[in-house]
Order: structure tokens, then C-alpha cells, then sequence
């Protein structure tokens, strides 16, 4: 519909002899295609025995046609300029409309593109900053693992060893410290105290300090710890002897009640 508009606002646009000369045009053409194809039809036989020889004759025909046609040099519908600048104009509308919709087209799909390309650069982004962080972490581990070699792990084990055993040393210190200001020797006390029973010198020469003790049933639970018992002679004071029992830092032998062990507290 558009385009029977079209032709006939081309053909308003185009003067009385030239719309009358393109007429008669259309007229002749009209006239050898009309004449064209009557020949056709009376040439065709309404039968043929050989239906295949029939169709080789049709291409060869057809081919010699097409060659005479490339050879033929074109030439122009009409001689009235008139008529070819309304046709040349039709035909540059219609390529500007085409040109355009094919713009509207590419816009679209560029805009589509645009916005593919800023999405797969942000994800492009996003990989980066993990692959740089990842590298980084990869980095700090292996400075650490070169700095953190056999020979640096072994003297840090030494260190912590000799640290603990001077804890451990201090802690002895500050308990017999504790235990000779508290619980003195028998002959520290019987001496200052000439009210209480005289000890026989000979024992009081003997006894070993509560201190002395409790290292004794420390070290015994500590290096045998399936034979933790150790057995009492003379050296043991009895009144420090209950007193560890009493307050449950040692525990007799079921059987023999001159072997003593440290309580377990873990």
C-alpha cells in the first residue's frame, strides 16, 4: 500500500509528457513480454517421451541466453531526464530508508556490545584483584616458609625448653623459700623453742627439709611414672610425712605403708 502511494506521488512529481512518455514505455515493454511468452507457450511440446533429454535441452538454452545477456551492453529505459531523476531519486529514498534501518540495527547491537564489554571488564576487575591477592598470600607464605627453616624451628623449641626450665626453677626457689620460712627443719625449730621435747641430735642430723620431700616424690612420679612409690627410711620426718597425707598431697601404699607417692592432680 505504501509503496502504490509512493508511486503515485512519484507520478504526480513528473510533468504531462514525461508521465505520457513513460506510459507509452511501460506500454511497449509490456507488449515484448507479452509476445516473449506466447512464443514460450507455442515452443513448449504438450509432450515428450524423454522428459531428461528434455531438461538438458532447457539448460543449454538457458545458458546460451544468460551469455547473450552478459554480452548485450545495458542501456537506458528512457531517454527523458526527467524520468530517470524521479527514478534515481525513488531508488536513493529507498536505499537512505534500508542504510537507515541497517544504522538502527548496528546501534542497537553496538549499545548490546557496550554493554557485554563493561560487564566482562568488571568481572575482568574482579579476577585481577583475587588473582594479586592470591599471589600476594602465596608470597608471605613462601618469605615465611625460607625464614621458618629446620634450623630456626629447632633453636625456638631450645629456647622454649630452656625458658620453661628456668620457670620451672624459680617455681622451686619460691617453694623452698616458702617452705623454710614456714616449715623449718626440726632442729631449726626445737632449737628456738626450748620449751618443746629435745630431738636426738643425731636424728635431727638426718632429716632431709620438706622441701627435699616433695622434689623426691616429684622427680620419682616424673621419671617412673609406673613406679611413682618411694620408699620412706629414717630421713623422713613423720609429723611432715602426715602432713602430706593430711592435706592430700601424697598417698600411701595399699600394701606397704613405708612407700609413699605424689598425688595425681591431672
Amino acid at each position: 500500500m505504501a509503496e502504490m502511494k509512493e508511486a503515485g506521488q512519484a507520478a504526480a512529481d513528473l510533468s504531462v509528457a514525461a508521465q505520457s512518455e513513460l506510459l507509452d514505455l511501460c506500454e511497449e515493454q509490456f507488449a515484448q513480454l507479452e509476445k516473449l511468452q506466447n512464443e514460450i507457450i507455442l515452443c513448449e511440446p504438450d509432450f515428450c517421451e524423454k522428459p531428461q533429454e528434455q531438461s538438458v535441452n532447457r539448460l543449454v538454452v538457458t545458458e546460451a541466453e544468460l551469455k547473450q545477456w552478459l554480452a548485450v551492453e545495458p542501456k537506458l529505459l528512457a531517454a527523458n531526464s526527467e524520468v530517470l531523476f524521479q527514478a534515481g531519486k525513488e531508488e536513493m529514498l529507498k536505499l537512505c530508508t534500508e542504510l537507515e534501518m541497517i544504522l538502527s540495527c548496528y546501534e542497537a547491537k553496538r549499545d548490546k556490545l557496550r554493554e557485554t564489554k563493561e560487564l566482562e571488564q568488571k568481572w575482568l576487575e574482579e579476577k585481577k584483584q583475587v588473582l594479586r591477592a592470591a599471589s600476594e598470600h602465596a608470597e608471605r607464605l613462601k618469605m615465611e616458609k625460607e625464614t621458618l627453616s629446620e634450623h630456626s624451628v629447632l633453636q625456638d623449641t631450645k629456647e622454649k625448653i630452656q625458658k620453661m626450665k628456668t620457670y620451672q626453677g624459680r617455681l622451686m626457689e619460691c617453694l623452698g623459700d616458702i617452705l623454710e620460712k614456714h616449715v623449718p627443719l626440726p632442729q631449726n625449730e626445737s632449737s628456738t623453742n626450748k620449751k618443746k621435747k629435745n630431738i636426738d641430735p643425731e636424728i635431727s642430723e638426718n632429716l632431709i627439709s620438706l622441701n627435699e620431700i616433695l622434689e623426691v616424690l616429684m622427680n620419682k612420679a616424673l621419671n617412673t611414672p609406673h613406679d611413682p612409690y618411694v620408699t620412706m627410711d629414717d630421713t623422713y620426718w613423720p609429723p611432715y610425712v602426715e602432713m602430706l597425707l593430711r592435706y592430700g598431697v601424697a598417698v600411701r601404699h595399699q600394701e606397704n605403708n613405708f612407700k609413699l607417692r605424689l598425688e595425681t592432680f591431672f
